[in-house]
This record gives structure tokens, sequence and C-alpha cells, in this order.
């Protein structure tokens, strides 16, 4: 069975064999396997040191202080204590959170979660570019705004907000800014001052880590206060209990550093694969480009194949991995929510394939994809006349 070409990083990445080899020295006997909370052994203190360097290094990467950093399961956790912890724990100050509508469902149904529980949610709306305008984040502000919750980088689109801008906004209207940055790890840079951020939402598989953990930076200051999701033996300083998977956050820490050090270089190689397959792809009739490249990652490209179905195509693209940009509810396929709020036609949402690359991908990989896609099109567009 041949291993299809795998162009789906934005869902998931493989792990770097440098992490993974690591992570292995984490898990056996004769390795540093303890509970990091065991402080009356040598192997407890070991696993605690292993922890607090991954923290170290998840830190360095965003310019945070260490004690700024709280494992947990992934980004999605991190997401709902951002929100679900900050707003809990400030009701009195104000119930109103302000998102928009093209987040990860990690903030969007929380944030519906939130509505249930009487918090006021302002959703915007972004431009055809998948973009939030900083004014429109000024004129959605209230007197009881307490946290603005914008992603750093869009998981279908690729696009970049203007992270340093909209923190400047919330802050002059005295909210806290929350940005969910699982897919800018090693794609952008995450500094948290010169940013402004003062919560974001971290994950380790979307950066060659493992899968099953995360972190949420959380600015040290007496005036931000999360109360806890989960309870039981007080860790991360009382935000989330739960023993630390010390293996996993060895790996995430080892990733994050290898994205300080590799990041850069990464992204100018994956420019050049975006740009041959966009070169490639010249030729093809009816493919639209749903990703506005000038405000986006390399790493994600977006695009819809004009007189096929989405689903129909990924069906046909047996040797290719990717995501196609629609959801399948019950017995009927909705197109993607990210596509319809950038005002893309139903039926070219529907035609929307995500193409991303990585660490890993190569010219070769691109080839393939293209002589796959010309296959595919010619026949799917035949059968549709």
């Amino acid at each position: 069975m041949t291993t299809p070409v795998y162009l789906d990083y934005a869902a998931t990445t493989p792990v770097d064999p440098r992490v993974a080899e690591l992570m292995s020295r984490h898990l056996t006997l004769d390795g540093i396997f303890a509970n990091p909370a065991s402080r009356s052994h040598m192997p407890g203190w070991q696993a605690e040191q292993a922890v607090e360097n991954a923290r170290r290094q998840v830190a360095d990467l965003i310019n945070a202080d260490p004690r700024e950093i709280v494992w947990t399961s992934g980004a999605t956790e991190a997401d709902n204590l951002a929100l679900i912890g900050y707003l809990r724990a400030n009701r009195h100050r104000g119930r109103h959170l302000i998102t928009s509508i093209v987040e990860h469902k990690a903030v969007v149904d929380t944030a519906k979660a939130l509505e249930t529980e009487g918090f006021e949610v302002t959703w915007l709306a972004p431009g055809r570019n998948g973009c939030i305008a900083p004014q429109q984040l000024h004129e959605a502000m209230r007197a009881d705004t307490v946290l603005v919750s914008l992603m750093a980088v869009n998981n279908e689109l690729g696009v970049i907000q203007d992270m340093a801008a909209l923190a400047e906004v919330a802050h002059a209207g005295g909210a806290l800014f929350h940005v969910d940055a699982a897919q800018a790890v090693g794609r952008l840079d995450l500094d948290v001052k010169r940013l402004g951020i003062d919560l974001m939402s971290l994950s380790g598989h979307k950066a060659y880590g493992p899968k099953g953990i995360g972190a949420l930076y959380v600015k040290r200051h007496p005036d931000i206060r999360l109360e806890a999701m989960i309870h039981g033996g007080g860790h991360e300083r009382g935000m989330r209990s739960g023993t630390l998977a010390t293996h996993q956050i060895v790996g995430m820490g080892e990733a994050f550093a290898l994205a300080g050090d590799e990041g850069e270089a990464d992204q100018v190689r994956i420019a050049s694969l975006r740009d041959r397959l966009l070169d490639g792809l010249t030729d093809f009739e009816g493919i639209h480009r749903n990703t506005a490249i000038d405000v986006a990652v390399p790493n994600i490209l977006n695009l819809a194949f004009e007189g096929v179905d989405g689903e129909s195509l990924l069906m046909a693209l047996r040797d290719v991995a990717l995501s196609t940009g629609s959801a399948c509810n019950s017995a009927s396929v909705e197109p993607s929510y990210v596509l319809k709020a950038i005002g893309l036609p139903r039926e070219l949402a529907l035609a929307s394939l995500r193409f991303s690359f990585g660490r890993f991908t190569t010219d070769a990989d691109i080839d393939t994809a293209l002589s796959a896609l010309r296959h595919a099109l010619t026949g799917l567009r035949r059968q549709a006349i």
C-alpha cells in the first residue's frame, strides 16, 4: 500500500524524530519517568527538572517568564481555561466577550457555552481576506468588555491577524487580550511583550511535538486571575490540577526550542513549496485562491476548484492527504463556516481544499500532488459534462 503524500500539516504535524527520541528517554525505568510532583526522591526531582526545563523552552520562544506557562492537555483546553476561567473569575467586572466568527471551534463553542451562563458575546465578521480590522474591534468595545479573543493564524485560511494593533484596542478599552496561537508557533514572532498579549493558547502537535499536550501563557499581573476548571492537587499554581505528563511536556519543550532555532528557515523553504504548487496550477482552469497570500503564513493554502465537489475531489486524490473545506452534518454537507464568513459562494466553498505544508514536505511531494490533481480534476470535470 502506497503511503499518501502528506499535505495536512495544519491538522497535525508528525513528531520531529529529535523530539521523539528525547521523549523515549522519559518513559521507561532506565530513563526519567517519575512523577514530577514526587519531591521525596531523586527520580522525582529529575522529572521535575525536565518539566521545568521544557517550561523554560516554551517561555523562551514567546519571551515570557517560565512561571507564566501553565501546562494543559492541548490548545483546546487552554482556550477553555482562558475564556471560561477568566470570565468566571471576573464576572463582577463585566460579562462581555468579543471574538470572531472565524475562530477555531475551541473558541467558538466555548464562547457559545458562556452565552448559556449569562455572558454576552459580540461576534466580529472578517473582511474578504479573513482579517479583523482594529476599527471593528474598537467599535465593538463596551464598558463591560473584559476579554477579547482573536486567533493569531486562521487554521483554514492561514491569514494572520494584526495582534499588536488588536491588543492595543483591547487594552485601551480596559479588556484583556487572548490569542489562540496554535497555528502560529514556528511561523510568526510570538513575543508576548512586544505584541501586548495577556493570555495565549499553545499546542504541541501543531509544531512537531506530541499530541495531548499544550500550554496557556498567563501574564503575571495582580489583576489577572483565572478560575480553575480542573481540581485536585493544586498543580500549576492552582490553575490546572493533574499529574504532569513528563514525556509529552519534554517533547513540547524540545519542539518549541527547535521552532525557535529553525522556524524562520523552515518558513522560507515552505514558501518556495507553496509557490511551486501555485506555479504548477497556472495552466489549470477554474481555480480560485481563498487564501490572501499577502497576509498569510506560507504553510497554509486554501483553494477552490470550480465545477467539482470538494469531497469527491478529496476521494479522487487517494495518494494525497488533504483537508476539505466542508463538514458533514447528518445527511447533508455544509460548507466551512470560515469560508462562508469571508463571503465565498456556497458552490465554491464546497469545492475547496486546504493544502498545508511542513518541515518534511519535499519538492517531489508537490509534484506528486500536482500530477494527482490534474488527473482527478480532468476525470471529475469530464463526468460533470
